[in-house]
């Protein structure tokens, strides 16, 4: 197992992202939780997300098929120039399994990059590394609009940071 800072080489930064504030589950007006999109808190979130990494080198943008994932790294997007990618992997009720392949292809691939998932989805993939050698540093949590900072080696995930908010 690695311990905090000990390795060297070329690594490469994941953010990975819990979607903002969208209300409750259920609100009027949406049939499909998909389509459930950001309350004003929820857009407040997403702004403070662009404050907090959005000049950290970040070159790609994914997010679930969830429209409140999307909103939550639209305007991290539009800060760096680009446009989000959906990928299924990353919506609530998947396996974390389909996200640390996404993690580790793109960690491959020497990219900086943001992906906004769920409640379910990040919890699992952080616990998931951490059996798997990745070293977790400091607080743990998962509110909604949290980011956590992944450090990677090649395609392996040596480092996480919970970067809050608390």
């Amino acid at each position: 197992m690695l311990e905090a800072g000990t390795y060297t080489g070329a690594s490469m930064t994941l953010f990975f992202i819990r979607h903002a504030s969208a209300g409750a589950r259920g609100r009027l007006g949406y049939d499909n939780d998909l389509s459930r999109t950001l309350d004003a808190v929820g857009h407040d979130q997403a702004q403070a997300i662009v404050d907090l990494i959005g000049d950290r080198g970040v070159t790609e943008v994914y997010s679930s098929e969830a429209v409140r994932c999307r909103e939550t790294v639209e305007p991290l997007a539009t800060h760096i120039g680009t446009t989000v990618q959906i990928d299924a992997g990353l919506t609530e009720g998947q396996s974390a399994t389909m996200a640390i392949h996404l993690a580790r292809t793109l960690a491959s691939s020497d990219t900086t990059a943001a992906l906004c998932s769920h409640g379910d989805i990040i919890p699992d993939l952080i616990q998931t590394l951490a059996r798997e050698g990745m070293v977790i540093v400091g607080a743990r949590a998962w509110a909604k609009g949290s980011t956590w900072e992944l450090r990677t080696r090649g395609s392996d995930i040596t480092e996480a940071h919970f970067l809050g908010p608390y």
